[in-house]
């Protein structure tokens, strides 16, 4: 294996297309027809216990949240009341489609490996 592909349904995948690409900044190739694909960050999986089937979960990380949330906010971006779980430091964003997706500054240690800046 060499990577993941993540699918986000939407009611309206234009306009979340469009907040990847210009309000978070992700790059983006054309796959024909104005079907973008977004290159994320680095990524780890968690498999978290459920007694029902619950679906899957994008969360996004981060060093400094409320830096990120004030950065968002800039931007016009709605995001969620903090939550402190043991895990981190937690907001979801709304998406224009409807949808959202968590952004969080982990408390726990990270296995991907970071690029140096």
């Amino acid at each position: 294996m060499f990577g993941a592909h993540v699918i986000i349904y939407s009611k309206d995948a234009a306009a979340d297309r469009v907040f990847f690409r210009d309000v978070l900044g992700l790059p983006s190739v054309d796959a024909g027809h104005d079907w973008l694909i977004f290159g994320l960050p680095p990524a780890e999986l968690a498999v978290h216990p459920a007694e029902e089937d619950v679906g899957h979960e994008l969360y996004f990380m981060c060093d400094d949240l409320n830096a990120e949330i004030a950065a968002l906010r800039d931007k016009s971006v709605s995001c969620s009341g903090v939550e402190e779980a043991c895990w981190g430091s937690v907001t979801k964003i709304q998406l224009p489609g409807g949808g959202e997706v968590g952004l969080y500054q982990p408390k726990h240690p990270v296995a991907l490996v970071r690029a140096a800046t």
